[in-house]
Order: C-alpha cells, then sequence, then structure tokens
C-alpha cells in the first residue's frame, strides 16, 4: 500500500543559541507545498533566499554539515533534518534568521516536540521512495569508515562507532524502523572529547556551547588549568569527572548514547539524499565527512536510475483508452494526434503509447532518405498523453483547450525511427491547481529512454 507525503499543519517557532556562533537564533517551521522536500529559508539575509536540504550543497563537514549555495551558507543542519525524517516528514520549509539552527541540547528532542505541536498531515501525492534493490557502499580508505547500504523491508540503520579510546570504547547502536526513532534515538545528544573542548575553547569556536547540550568524555587528564578554563567557559562552579569518564554535568540516557547520536546524524545527513529511502544502512565509524559522502553517492546513483529506467507495459493487453476514447478527451486531431492509445490513467500519471509509422506526413521533409521523428513533436507527444491526465479531471473534457506555459530541461537521448514504439509516461510535480499543471515526461522506445522534459501547460474553457 503506497503512502502519502507528509507536512505539518502549522508553523511553530523555536528559539535558541547557535552553537557555534553563540547568536540568539530563532526557527520557524512551515507547511510545504509536495514534492517540496526540505529547505531552510534565511530571512536575515536580502532576498531571504531558500537553499534545499540537498548533498550537492554540502561544502565542509567540520563541526557539523555545513551547505552553500550561491554563497549563502546553513551549517549543522543534521539535527533538525533528523528530526524531520524521524516523524516521516517528506516537505517542510525551514525559515531561520541565522546559519545555524539552535543547538539545543544537543540532540532532535526539541525539533522533535515542536514539529509535534505542529501537527503532521497527509498530502495528496504518493511517497517519492528508493527501493533499494542491490548493495551499495563507501569506503573512507584513509579512516576506514564505511557506510553500506543493502535491500530492506524498511528504512533501518545501525551504526558501529570505536574512536580508539578507553572511556568509550567500541559502542553500535540500530534503528529497526523509523517509527521507533522518537523514543530510541530523538534523545541522544552530540558529544566530544576533553581535548576537542580545549582546542575549540582555544579557538574560541564553541560560542554557544555549555555543559547542558554536549556529553564530554574525558580522554586525558583533566589538570588545573583545564579545570579552570572549563568553568569559566561554561560558568560551573566545579568540575568532575564521573566514574564512567565523562564530566559531571550531564547523566546518559543510554549506555550507549554516543552511537545513537551517531545514527542520528546517520539519518539527517542522508537526509540530503532528497527522498525516503527503503533500505537497511549499516554504518562502521560514520562521521559527517563519510555520511554525506555517501549521500552525494546515492543521490547521484538515484538521479542516474530514475533518468535511465525505462518501465515495462504488456502492449498485447485491452488499452485503458483507444483512439476513440481518445478523442473524446483531447480536441487534437490527425495529422496531429500523436497518442495512439493510453496504458495507465491515475490522478497523478499517465502513460500512453505512440506507433511510429513511415506513413507520418512529417517524413516527408525531416529527413529525405533518412526519416527522423522531430524532437518537438516527441515534445508535443508526451504533452498529449499529460492533457489526457488533465483533461480527465473536469467532467466536460470537449469543452476545453490545453495550452503550453513553459517547456524547461528538454533532452533528447536517442533518435526516433520509422517502426519504433513511443511509451510516455508524464507525472504530476505538484498537484493540479486552477487548471494549471506541472508535470515531469519521459518518451522511451527501444528498451531505452529517448527523451525527458518538465512541462507546464493550462487548460481554459472554450469561450
Amino acid at each position: 500500500m503506497t503512502k502519502k507525503q507528509r507536512t505539518i499543519e502549522n508553523e511553530v517557532t523555536l528559539s535558541g543559541v547557535g552553537l557555534h556562533t553563540g547568536n540568539q537564533v530563532t526557527m520557524t517551521f512551515k507547511p510545504a507545498p509536495t514534492n517540496h522536500g526540505f529547505a531552510f529559508k534565511r530571512i536575515d539575509l536580502e532576498g531571504q533566499p531558500v537553499i534545499g536540504a540537498k548533498a550537492e550543497y554540502v561544502i565542509d563537514t567540520k563541526r557539523g554539515t555545513n551547505m552553500e549555495k550561491n554563497g549563502v551558507q546553513i551549517n549543522t543542519s543534521e539535527h533538525v533534518l533528523a528530526a524531520a525524517v524521524g516523524l516521516d516528514i517528506d516537505n517542510l520549509l525551514i525559515e531561520i534568521n541565522a546559519s545555524e539552527p539552535p543547538i539545543m541540547d544537543g540532540s532532535s528532542k526539541y525539533f522533535i516536540e515542536a514539529l509535534e505541536k505542529a501537527g503532521i498531515i497527509e498530502q495528496d501525492i504518493d511517497v517519492k521512495e528508493y527501493v533499494v534493490k542491490e548493495i551499495i557502499s563507501y569506503k573512507d580508505e584513509s579512516t576506514g569508515s564505511e557506510i553500506i547500504l543493502m535491500p530492506s523491508d524498511e528504512y533501518q540503520v545501525t551504526t558501529m562507532v570505536d574512536f580508539g579510546t578507553k572511556v568509550l570504547g567500541t559502542q553500535n547502536a540500530t534503528l529497526n524502523s523509523i517509527q521507533d526513532f522518537k523514543e530510541e534515538i530523538s534523545q541522544a545528544r552530540t558529544f566530544s572529547f576533553l581535548h576537542e573542548i580545549e582546542m575549540l575553547l582555544e579557538h574560541d569556536l564553541i560560542k554557544g556551547g555549555d555543559l547542558n547540550n554536549a556529553i564530554v568524555y574525558v580522554d586525558k587528564e583533566l589538570s588545573e588549568s583545564t579545570t579552570e578554563k572549563l568553568k569559566k567557559a561554561f560558568n560551573k562552579d566545579d568540575i568532575k569527572i564521573k566514574p564512567n569518564g565523562i564530566l559531571d554535568n550531564l547523566e546518559l540516557h543510554w549506555a550507549n548514547e554516543a552511537a545513537r547520536h551517531k545514527l542520528l546524524d546517520v539519518i539527517g545527513d542522508l537526509a540530503l539524499v532528497g527522498t525516503r529511502i527503503r533500505g537497511k544502512v549499516i554504518a562502521n565509524k560514520p562521521g559527517h565527512l563519510v555520511n554525506t559522502t555517501f549521500a552525494k553517492k546515492l543521490a547521484k546513483i538515484i538521479k542516474m536510475e530514475k533518468r535511465n529506467k525505462v518501465p515495462t507495459y504488456d502492449l498485447n493487453q485491452p488499452p485503458l483508452m483507444d483512439i476513440h476514447q481518445i478523442m473524446d478527451i483531447l480536441p487534437h486531431r490527425p495529422p496531429f494526434l500523436l497518442v495512439d492509445r493510453i496504458l495507465e490513467l491515475s490522478k497523478t500519471h499517465v502513460v500512453g503509447m505512440k506507433n511510429v509509422t513511415m506513413n507520418e506526413d512529417f517524413f516527408v521533409g525531416h529527413f529525405p532518405g533518412a526519416p527522423v521523428m522531430p524532437g518537438v513533436l516527441q515534445v508535443e507527444a508526451m504533452a498529449q498523453a499529460g492533457g489526457v491526465l488533465v483533461l480527465s479531471t473536469v467532467p466536460d473534457p470537449e469543452n476545453y483547450l490545453t495550452y503550453f506555459m513553459k517547456i524547461d530541461n528538454v533532452k533528447f537521448k536517442q533518435k526516433v525511427l520509422p517502426g519504433d514504439t513511443l511509451i510516455f509516461k508524464s507525472e504530476l510535480i505538484t498537484p493540479i491547481r486552477r487548471g494549471i499543471a506541472h508535470m515531469q515526461a519521459y518518451a522511451y522506445a527501444n528498451g531505452k529512454l529517448v527523451a525527458e522534459a518538465e512541462l507546464m501547460a493550462q487548460i481554459s474553457k472554450v469561450k
């Protein structure tokens, strides 16, 4: 059973301090339309630029996952995105008046609470999910960090953590279902080692840090001078080490909280792939660099598979619509009717077919002795198939005409020759509103993608 995309019902705002800048940050979660995905809007900058949460924008992974587009940055995005994924949200606009979200307690807990307060609602378009069919992996040979993605019935993640320190040791954590994220993972807080804290303090890189939003593992002797620095930096009267090797600022929620937080980071970073994943992730010594590098690789694979995937249909079966039924809907007539059959039709997609024969009028002049179907007519044929989808939404399609408004990202991959059977598939990018349809269309022949285009058209009633 297919799932519907989800967003929030109402906007919700929360405030806090940015970990690295120390500045007060206000962030507002807002509903977003179908197929929007996750995006950040910098309302503190001129023009209020929007940065989509995409792996291709990652420029740096020091102390968090940092993105940049056209000179505008979003830093440490992972905890916010993990919360959205953990609640099965697909579309979300995140307005923010700084470059980084508030650190809160170093986990996703408060983001989860805010999103649930806003209410989560279903939308009218099916979820886009990447179903893993074969093992995909990436390994950083210099660190030994590795991520493996394998087939599974649902999205699952296992992390294995080993920093080579006695105080932390080797830990692992597993999330068997994203439905368990809130209870099992969302409250896992970020952590650091004492030597890292000293370095960050020395370079004034954690202005918003305090001992309430990070677990500090003491991997070296706590000298008197270091103690004084920490007391001053975090406004504490006294600082001590607990028997389990962490500073006495926090109580662990779980013995393996570090591994659980790394799992949280993996989910947040893989949100940058831009689609839900149905598969099992095994991450050995994960970090933002290996996570986002894998996300970039996976995003490219998904994009390539989508472009090259050729749908299969049994052309021996009776069509959903024959040429006569198509002419009952479309205003086009020969020689400019370029769809022979409709094979599938739903509220969001249509599949059509055309047999390309040597009898086509356009072959007379395109080209004598070397007949090739013009690319513009391939686009027109895809649009006519999409027209069936759009006009099927009105009770009297014979009283409507369709007009192109815009054509974008047109690409021709292969020649279409006499004798070819063309299959067209058009999918709505956004729901039809006020008679305007925005579609992604593909044309296939001989087991290959031959053309693709992003189409926008409007239906208008005949006066």
